[in-house]
């Protein structure tokens, strides 16, 4: 007959296997293809320049085509509009003028909202010559009598109307990276690998004071940030400017990252790298917006992703890069938050050990150095704790009653 335990975890392991996994897999499927799906324009801040008739229309235009898609903010002049660019208020604007349209944008802040505002510029041209179109009359039709009593038909045409629209990325992208393809292929490797420098060090096994566990995670992450940045500015091109603020950006992300998943380690055991799996990879990164924008995506999934460290830093990343470090100070105060709880977790918090019997053993790191881990001795070493047939070790009871006549049957034998 089968053992009904073996019956029950056969049982278990099938459930995991059709229900659970599935489940798993179409629940990350759908974290990073949903907010794809449905990326477009909200709130997006833009900027108009002027407040005469046909900015005007430009606003109305922009309404109409994304109802309430854009921000609009309005800027007295093309050089007040080229600075809010570069400050990272608005990510373009529109220099509206009798016959002409200048269409400012960045693509260093990102590629896909640069396109937007690409299309909504030749938009608002098409539609600025339909208007004229309308406008002007087709032909002055005028009567003359003559003196033959006919009447004759006299037809004047106008030329046809002109819009100019002109274009200028006020802060372009990499000329060795125009589209930002590496860029927005590298939040994801720095995510994981920033898990991975945490598993290494907090599940290594290894006995040290806890002050010297936080300076490992900072030191892994600043050389590791470095490497990082000689590969994708230093071979790829990606990150042109402030070299030293950029390799900060970059260490200061992996640390959020780290401290994040090495607390949670401490915390709760192995399955804290679990938790930072489902909170960084699976929420954080397609959550961040760093293939599109912020507000590109929907409601409420904007701001949690830049409540978390790959949100956070993508946007850090961009303001080191390209923007002398404009609008990096919302996060910057988030990467540190999620370092100072990361690191506090690390250096007070529990680490749970199982020990060889599989009970589970509690220990906290002493932070003069002396490990509090007591050795766990194995069945192996004491010749008196040899399991018994039922597979549970001899109680200290029973050994002292054996002791003696173990040792009368070895006097014995030896006779």
């Amino acid at each position: 007959m089968k053992n009904p335990l073996v019956r029950l975890l056969s049982l278990r392991r099938a459930v995991m296997v059709i229900v659970a996994l599935p489940l798993v897999v179409s629940l990350a499927v759908m974290a990073y293809a949903w907010p794809a799906s449905r990326i477009a324009p909200r709130d997006l801040p833009v900027g108009i320049v002027g407040t005469s008739e046909a900015s005007q229309k430009v606003v109305e235009g922009l309404a109409r085509s994304k109802p309430g898609g854009f921000d609009f903010h309005l800027y007295a002049d093309e050089a007040s509009a080229r600075s809010a660019i570069k400050s990272r208020e608005v990510y373009g604007a529109f220099v509206v003028t009798p016959g002409s349209l200048t269409v400012l944008e960045a693509s260093a802040a990102s590629t896909s909202v640069a396109q937007l505002i690409h299309t909504s510029g030749q938009q608002l041209a098409a539609h600025a010559l339909q208007s004229a179109a309308k406008e002007a009359p087709a032909a002055d039709r005028t009567s003359v009598r003559s003196k033959a009593g006919r009447t004759a038909r006299r037809a004047v045409t106008k030329p046809s109307a002109k819009f100019v629209v002109t274009e200028v990325d006020v802060v372009p992208s990499s000329a060795d990276d125009p589209r930002g393809v590496v860029f927005n292929s590298a939040v994801l490797p720095l995510t994981i690998c920033s898990i991975l420098i945490a598993s290494f060090l907090t599940m290594s096994g290894l006995r040290m004071p806890r002050w010297r566990r936080v300076v490992e995670l900072v030191a892994a992450c600043a050389a590791a940030g470095f490497t990082a940045y000689l590969v994708a500015q230093g071979m790829l091109g990606a990150l042109p400017h402030e070299q030293v603020a950029t390799w900060a950006a970059v260490s200061l992300t992996m640390l959020a990252i780290s401290a994040t998943s090495a607390g949670l380690i401490t915390l709760v055991g192995p399955a804290g790298l679990g938790l930072t799996a489902l909170l960084m990879v699976f929420v954080g990164n397609p959550f961040s917006g760093v293939t599109s924008a912020p507000e590109m995506l929907p409601k409420a999934v904007d701001t949690i992703g830049q409540w978390l460290p790959p949100g956070a830093g993508a946007n850090l990343l961009r303001s080191t890069a390209y923007f002398d470090g404009n609008g990096s100070e919302g996060h910057i105060t988030v990467l540190a938050l999620w370092c100072v709880l990361g690191l506090t977790a690390v250096a007070l918090g529990r680490r749970t050990r199982t020990a060889a019997d599989g009970a589970p053993v509690q220990h906290v790191d002493r932070a003069d150095g002396a490990g509090s881990e007591a050795p766990v001795q194995s069945e192996s070493e004491t010749p008196d704790s040899h399991p018994t047939p039922e597979g549970q070790s001899e109680s200290p009871a029973l050994m002292l009653e054996a002791g003696p006549v173990r040792s009368h049957a070895r006097h014995a034998a030896d006779h």
